[in-house]
């Protein structure tokens, strides 16, 4: 028997033993445990926070033009 076929068996025995094994249920109920606390916390998804992030840096680059335009008129008034 060849190093790779020993380990390929080596690694499906393995592997079926891990799918009998409790760790398995063990995972899966971790899972669904976890994402049911997660579902009751305040959550956004990724795509969620990217699209308010874009909105807060546009908003800001906007603040920034009208402080800018405030104190250029500002400045011609006191002219």
């Amino acid at each position: 028997m060849n190093k790779a076929s020993l380990l390929h068996e080596l690694q499906s025995k393995i592997s079926q033993l891990m799918q009998q094994s409790p760790a398995a249920d063990l995972e899966k109920n971790l899972k669904a445990l976890m994402s049911q606390g997660f579902s009751k916390l305040d959550l956004l998804t990724r795509e969620e926070f990217d699209v308010q992030t874009e909105v807060l840096a546009k908003t800001r680059a906007k603040l920034e033009q009208l402080e800018a335009r405030v104190a250029e008129l500002e400045a011609q008034k006191k002219s």
